[in-house]
């Protein structure tokens, strides 16, 4: 029978830029209070999941979130750079309604204009799609048949969601949430999205 590597992929908790909704990319922004209590929430949420290891992006904002979910678990955080934010090019510090202006929500941003991201300096979804799936390929062989954590940014989910096909819902007025997360089971080839909480 074929074994599959059980992925929890996650967002990282609000920061202070979050809440004033202003883009961070690579901005190595701290979580704030919120975002602590959210990463606490998300911790007791998954107490019982027995991870096999825990990976981060190496921003703060997404290392700290792991850090705080397996606090009990004692569990060593893996920081990874290919879980890194898209890079927003000129946007990043400027107000979400800025690039809004440009390319529409964020989150719903068409493969057509995915094309122009690069005329903004803007990191596109097949991009990213080239650092996250080779990490996410080789992690799940690794740990076949064994659950683990990943801990990142909306950047990387929305372009996780676009290489699976994944149909985002229409909401301009629900953003996918901190510490919202994805249950995907792999074989080291092809992902299968079991549940999605985040939105």
């Amino acid at each position: 029978m074929k074994k599959y590597c059980t992925i929890y992929l996650s967002r990282h908790g609000e920061t202070e830029w979050n809440e004033k909704k202003l883009i961070q990319g690579l901005s190595d922004i701290p979580l704030n209070k919120k975002g602590e209590k959210q990463a606490k929430q998300l911790g007791k949420q998954l107490k019982d999941i027995d991870f096999d290891a825990v990976f981060s992006s190496d921003l703060l904002r997404a290392k700290n979130s792991a850090k705080i979910i397996v606090a009990e678990k004692k569990l060593a955080i893996i920081e990874i750079k290919a879980l890194r934010e898209r890079f927003f090019g000129r946007f990043e510090g400027k107000h979400l309604n800025e690039m809004r202006k440009t390319f529409g929500e964020v989150m719903l941003v068409t493969k057509e204009k995915q094309k122009k991201l690069k005329l903004y300096d803007v990191e596109n979804d097949e991009e990213i799609a080239d650092r996250l799936i080779p990490f996410m390929k080789k992690t799940a062989r690794k740990y076949s048949g064994k659950k683990i954590l990943v801990v990142t940014h909306g950047g990387l989910l929305r372009a996780f969601l676009s290489y699976v096909d994944y149909k985002i819902p229409e909401y301009s007025d629900r953003p996918m949430k901190n510490t919202g997360y994805l249950i995907i089971e792999s074989d080291g080839k092809e992902f299968k999205i079991k549940e999605e909480k985040l939105f």
